[in-house]
């Protein structure tokens, strides 16, 4: 999972990023501070892989990642080339799913590129700069498909989908939001690779003090999760200063810190969850004595694809899939246990993998 973390100059955008992956960017108090994206790749918690690696005496234990990556500030003109341009939105282009952190706290200490705090004018700002983006990209593609289109079916068909596209994208609205109108339709707008027809989750990056209701007080964070609603976009409330001092404590300080703030989880946790979510994601597990790891798939995904994570063989020689749940392995502390009270199930090729599922596959090749 590649998430891309994007913001106007001076929104909280790369302390997020050092606190998130602790891989030191630099952060300062003015525009492009980031100008090559910095890449960091973290481990998914998962209080799961701790307990099978305790139960099995794993030698190893490989949690799930995610990369983030920290792209310059955006400012507007930037598909035309206005501050990083188009170096940003190329970037941007290869990511899953982009993590749009918006300001919403006042400080007089910390300039705006705009020189007042609006979040939803920063999303704005952002998203049309993303549609121009990709209007150019259609410009691009239209221009070699019309001639073809003059004697081809495929390509006047193509045309058609590739100029409704365009005209939606005129009228100020994201890609995500047209809905194909068949399966080719779909196969062509995913083919593009729009940036606004990616996931966006909005990081509402908020003062320490907002953070006691998770910014309930907020006004400017209601706005955020008012606007992302009409897109079915996720929302979730940061400190991104908390996250820069607890990324300095180790796990049972940074538990209690976070007790002490009234916080049940910190800003990892919780946009990692909202990524799962937005994304489709879930994990299944493998335990043993040599290792103990998670394995990341599409929700839906059935056992002989879940297998061809682990090697290509596992899918193509699958015979069965010996599952049980995380929570009833830990309950019988054993497969021996669990299987006598029948709790440990063989599955075939049509079973759908459940999140939380400990799974060993049989193949044979």
């Amino acid at each position: 999972m590649k998430l891309g973390i994007v913001g106007l100059p001076n929104v909280g955008k790369s302390t997020l990023f050092n606190s998130l992956t602790k891989a030191g960017a630099e952060s300062a108090n003015y525009p492009f501070c980031t100008i090559d994206p910095n890449v960091g790749i973290v481990p998914v918690p998962d209080h799961r892989l701790d307990d099978l690696a305790s139960l099995y005496n794993s030698r190893k234990v490989t949690p799930a990642v995610v990369e983030f990556v920290d792209i310059a500030g955006l400012v507007k003109g930037a598909s035309k080339g206005e501050g990083l341009g188009n170096q940003f939105l190329a970037n941007i282009r290869e990511v899953d799913a982009i993590v749009h952190v918006v300001r919403c706290f006042e400080d007089a200490n910390v300039i705006h590129v705009d020189g007042s705090v609006d979040p939803v004018r920063d999303i704005e700002t952002i998203n049309l700069e993303l549609i121009f983006s990709d209007i150019e990209v259609l410009e691009r593609r239209i221009s070699k498909v019309v001639r073809a289109a003059h004697s081809d079916k495929a390509a006047a068909k193509e045309l058609e989908s590739l100029q409704k596209l365009k005209a939606h994208l005129e009228d100020g609205k994201l890609a995500k939001t047209l809905a194909p109108a068949d399966e080719d339709e779909e196969a062509l707008f995913s083919e593009l690779n729009m940036l606004t027809g990616k996931p966006v989750i909005f990081a509402a990056n908020v003062a320490e003090e907002d953070m006691a209701d998770d910014g309930a007080s907020n006004p400017m964070v209601a706005k955020v999760k008012e606007f992302a609603k009409e897109d079915g976009d996720q929302v979730f409330v940061i400190c991104a200063q908390i996250e820069a001092e607890i990324s300095e404590l180790d796990d049972a300080e940074k538990a209690e810190y976070l007790e002490a703030l009234g916080l049940t989880s910190s800003g990892l946790d919780k946009l990692i969850a909202a990524s799962y979510d937005i994304l489709g994601l879930i994990s299944y597990l493998t335990a043993g004595e040599t290792e103990t790891r998670a394995w990341t798939i599409k929700k839906g995904t059935k056992a002989p694809q879940a297998a061809g994570k682990i090697h290509s063989d596992f899918e193509r020689g699958f015979i069965k899939a010996e599952v049980i749940s995380y929570e009833e392995l830990m309950e019988c502390r054993s497969i021996p246990a669990a299987k006598e009270k029948g709790l440990v199930r063989m599955e075939g090729k049509e079973y759908v993998v459940k999140d939380g599922d400990v799974i060993l596959f049989r193949f044979n090749v």
